[in-house]
């Protein structure tokens, strides 16, 4: 798979139907999703599985194919 394929399985645009599900906001900046976010399946600083974030929260990771958050990105660097 090549990284334009990789980006695009993480990256999802908020909708109604997703935006009525997400009862929290971003897990990273704390503001609220809207309709129309992009937003991304990232991986970061909590425990567990990846989380939505805001895009403009992400790195995308060339090595791992997969978005990290930005925090946790450069702390690793």
């Amino acid at each position: 798979m090549n990284e334009k394929n990789d980006k695009k399985q993480y990256k999802k645009i908020i909708d109604r139907e997703m935006l009525m599900t997400l009862n929290s906001g971003c897990p990273v900046c704390g503001r609220s999703f809207t309709l129309g976010d992009p937003v991304v399946y990232a991986c970061g600083s909590w425990e567990g599985p990846m989380k939505l974030i805001h895009e403009s929260e992400a790195v995308f990771d060339k090595r791992k194919s997969l978005y990290i958050e930005r925090e946790c990105y450069n702390a690793s660097r």
